[in-house]
């Protein structure tokens, strides 16, 4: 890349692999199975002329399929069923083989470079040469930027302090225009629960449906019936309510959760699965994960769709600026990608 080539970093949430709650869990069983869980966003949906536009390209490409399958709602003050949907009455899409097709896809773009399992631990201004530096959590100088773009609230979160110990990477302070809005982000926690049975639990008559009247469960769904998916056994996940998980990090902290929290919250997500009465057998495979701040409980930027500073070439964008759920963060990723693209063209 020349010295006059606009680089630009762009820092997301997760250091394992690409997607965040778009990401896709990789287990194996005691026996040596591998199991794969959209353990975070199960589907998305879209309205937005732009971002339509831009899933139909994903579509021809094969990076996104439309999931048509039934839904419904489950009340468990009736035990029943209800509101099951005519299959692909709602078009919902899934990435395929996972969700995290398309930002591996987009990781793979030419002029991207892909890092991954490095942790930011300060991100610095520098005005004598107007760019950005970035040094990692063990003081490594990571480079030099012309632009920046975050797509982690982490970024910026004092729930980083009580997590890993450590102070934000990005100081608000460099940020007085914005820093009220990104100062104490709500947010709603959630544990997943993913499941793997021998044979289908066919006594559900919808692969996917949000719960009514419960205080643990939320929404479950049967991740082994989307398009591009293995079948050698069914795959569901379990989502909790939000006052659910409150409750367990209000008796276990922000840290890490233990083997013992994740396998007692397993157990109680599946007992209240099993509640439903429609005869669900007993999992080979059963194991919780925590997403502790990954859903946005708050939408900071609807009108301009990113957070933007133009002195400083620095875009915030995510979910949590236009609305909570994947459509929301392409829309604001979309957003905070022409805003650097038209500067870019200026400073070159």
């Amino acid at each position: 890349m020349s010295s006059t080539a606009f680089k630009v970093a762009v820092l997301g949430g997760g250091t394992r692999g690409p997607g965040g709650r778009m990401s896709q869990r990789r287990e194996k069983t005691e026996d040596g199975k591998e199991l794969h869980f959209d353990h975070g966003a199960p589907f998305f949906s879209v309205s937005n002329p732009e971002v339509v536009r831009l899933v139909h390209e994903w579509e021809s490409r094969g990076l996104v399929a439309e999931w048509k399958e039934k839904f419904g709602s489950f009340d468990f003050q009736t035990l029943k069923f209800d509101s099951i949907e005519q299959e692909g009455l709602s078009k919902r899409f899934v990435g395929v083989p996972g969700m995290n097709s398309i930002c591996k896809a987009l990781c793979n773009e030419s002029g991207v470079e892909s890092k991954f399992g490095v942790g930011i631990g300060r991100v610095e201004w520098l005005d004598d040469e107007k760019l950005w530096s970035l040094i990692g959590v063990d003081g490594q100088n990571l480079g030099q930027f012309k632009g920046l773009v975050a797509s982690d609230k982490n970024i910026v979160s004092t729930r980083v302090a009580e997590v890993t110990g450590r102070v934000p990477p990005l100081d608000l302070k460099l940020l007085p225009e914005l820093s009220e809005k990104l100062h104490n982000l709500p947010v709603r926690p959630c544990f997943a629960v993913m499941l793997a049975f021998a044979e289908p639990l066919s006594t559900i008559p919808v692969k996917g449906f949000s719960i009514k009247n419960s205080k643990v469960l939320s929404w479950a769904y049967c991740d082994s019936s989307k398009p591009g998916r293995s079948t050698t056994s069914e795959r569901w996940v379990l989502h909790s309510t939000a006052e659910y998980a409150e409750n367990i990090i209000a008796q276990t902290g922000l840290k890490k959760p233990s083997d013992i929290t994740l396998n007692k919250v397993a157990e109680e997500l599946f007992q209240e699965f099993q509640s439903t009465g429609a005869n669900v057998s007993q999992p080979f495979f059963k194991k919780a994960h925590r997403w502790g701040s990954a859903f946005p409980a708050a939408s900071i930027a609807q009108e301009e769709k990113c957070l933007w500073d133009r002195n400083k070439r620095l875009a915030i964008c995510g979910d949590f600026c236009v609305s909570p759920n994947v459509e929301g963060a392409i829309d604001s990723g979309l957003a905070a990608a022409l805003r650097l693209r038209d500067i870019s063209s200026s400073c070159l």
